[in-house]
């Protein structure tokens, strides 16, 4: 069965979609984890200060993964490739920093792992999108 362009569009934004999803749930959990609740009450999680700029760059990178999810079925061939590769390395980068602040919990490093090897996917998969396949094997 042959697959067209807009296949590659709808697995990167399904790529979006489970890392987005895993992303959240991780974050859920660490509102379930006693210790880290205590902190986020206190406003210093891990020793760093939850202050209104620190949230409001935290929306901007997860904006990231939220807009890709939409860009990736609507940007043409260029765009696409060139945006799922930046911000593919922009939320892994992010990603692998964050495993070094603090003491990271096994879901933590759970979560970490898979969202680190999707994003390294969407880079790779982007990557090695060509123009000329708009019919694939």
């Amino acid at each position: 069965m042959k697959k067209n362009f807009k296949d590659r569009k709808v697995i990167l934004s399904t790529l979006w979609i489970f890392v987005m999803f895993n992303y959240v749930y991780c974050d859920i959990l660490g509102f379930m984890d006693s210790s880290l609740l205590k902190q986020y009450l206190t406003g210093t999680v891990e020793g760093l200060e939850l202050t209104e700029n620190f949230l409001f760059l935290g929306a901007i990178l997860m904006e990231i993964p939220i807009a890709m999810i939409l860009l990736s079925r609507v940007l043409n061939y260029n765009a696409n490739r060139w945006s799922n590769i930046a911000a593919g390395s922009i939320k892994t980068l992010a990603m692998v920093m964050t495993m070094f602040v603090g003491t990271p919990s096994l879901y933590y490093l759970f979560f970490g792992t898979i969202e680190i090897a999707t994003t390294i996917f969407i880079v790779y998969y982007a990557w090695t999108w060509k123009q000329n396949d708009l019919f694939e094997e």
